[in-house]
């Protein structure tokens, strides 16, 4: 995703604009939401969002950014049908995922790797942050959480501490069928945009 900056409010009015705004319910429950009188309300990213045909608000703020943006998507290709979450799979083996392949491991995966401990110290918290949940109990590394960046994203992160042999890692696996939700370039940013919000919140 590599619009200018001052395309990016464009971008999320066009996609809103495509939106079936008469039928609000229907809306909400392919999204995994809630309707209200002012519009769809779901958790995205770690934060309470309010999308309607007026705009995005993200905890009571307009996002006309990157994440506005991933949120307008979600909404126009979010298939009906519930999300899986295991057998998890890595980014490679999404449909098309080749092009995206080094950037996603470097902006969602090694992005994580000078904050592992501290992410695996607040792991809690981040997963209470994301209505997330626990692992599935086969899962490798340190520490993990499954995460949900938007109602049917379903991401497990596996954190590796460093020592002397190994250096501190992060792996970021999908759920079965993301890209039934998401297009792959887009789930792309889903990775990059949660690791980067993971960070700020462990504050480190």
């Amino acid at each position: 995703m590599n619009p200018m900056p001052d395309n990016y409010a464009r971008i999320v009015r066009d996609n809103l604009e495509r939106l079936d705004w008469n039928d609000l319910d229907g809306l909400a429950e392919r999204l995994l939401a809630r309707s209200k009188s002012e519009g769809i309300v779901f958790r995205a990213f770690g934060n309470e969002c309010l999308l309607s045909e007026n705009g995005i608000l993200l905890d009571g703020l307009s996002e006309t950014g990157p994440i506005g943006i991933l949120i307008s998507l979600y909404a126009l290709h979010c298939a009906p049908e519930p999300a899986a979450t295991a057998p998890f799979k890595a980014f490679k083996e999404l449909p098309g995922s080749l092009p995206y392949a080094g950037a996603f491991a470097s902006r969602t995966e090694a992005a994580l790797t000078a904050h592992a401990d501290r992410l695996i110290q607040k792991i809690d918290a981040l997963k209470a942050a994301f209505g997330g949940a626990d692992p599935p109990v086969d899962m490798p590394g340190d520490a993990a959480v499954v995460l949900r960046p938007l109602p049917k994203i379903v991401l497990c992160y596996l954190l590796y501490r460093g020592d002397e042999d190994f250096p501190a890692a992060a792996t970021c696996l999908f759920g079965a069928d993301a890209e039934r939700f998401l297009p792959t370039d887009a789930l792309a940013d889903v990775g990059e945009y949660t690791s980067r919000r993971l960070v700020a919140l462990v504050g480190d």
